[in-house]
């Protein structure tokens, strides 16, 4: 901490020097800041309840911006998309370009093999919606993914509003920081494909 009185014998000029010290140090601290933020990683708040019970409405995640620059999403990433002007969503990729995705009896197939999906409660089933509609398989286009909420029966989806553009994914959540209780790295699940 500076010593004022040492500062005040020195005069005037001393001020004026500390205080551009300050206003650089605030400046640089802010800078470094809005880098992190738009190009590194950003914050982001669960809103509602299509991610439960493994992201709950309240909790804070942070995204990072980088991998998906050099790799393309893949299936069990969290994603942060940009649904609207106004809203972002956070979903699972279950489907990834190339692979044929279809909903039937209440799970999900790739490629003809119902996929298994440890992150979700025993016994809950996936239901088709108005874009996945019964009986419907896509094959998913290049530059998108298929992307589901892990709390089936309240999530609007992949299988309401089709396909995300890649474009649109502004990172994949990669840890909880809020509440601190539950501070964790997010796990990135394995498929039986």
């Amino acid at each position: 901490m500076p010593d004022f009185a040492e500062i005040a014998k020195e005069g005037p000029k001393a001020f004026i020097t500390f205080f551009f010290d300050i206003l650089e140090t605030i400046v640089v601290a802010f800078a470094i800041f809005a880098i992190v933020y738009l190009f590194i990683a950003s914050p982001h708040e669960v809103i509602g309840r299509s991610m439960e019970p493994n992201f709950y409405e309240g909790e804070f995640l942070l995204a990072d911006k980088i991998t998906f620059r050099f790799r393309e999403p893949e299936r069990g990433d969290v994603i942060i998309f940009k649904y609207d002007d106004t809203h972002d969503y956070i979903k699972r990729v279950i489907g990834v370009p190339g692979d044929e995705v279809y909903v039937n009896n209440g799970e999900v197939y790739i490629n003809g093999e119902a996929i298994e999906e440890t992150y979700l409660p025993a016994g809950l089933e996936t239901a088709n919606g108005n874009y996945m509609t019964p009986g419907r398989k896509e094959i998913v286009p290049e530059g998108t993914v298929f992307a589901l909420g892990d709390n089936r029966p309240h999530s609007s989806d992949s299988r309401n509003f089709g396909m995300i553009e890649a474009d649109n994914i502004k990172g994949r959540a990669i840890i909880r920081y809020w509440p601190l209780g539950e501070l964790s790295f997010i796990p990135k699940p394995e498929y039986n494909l």
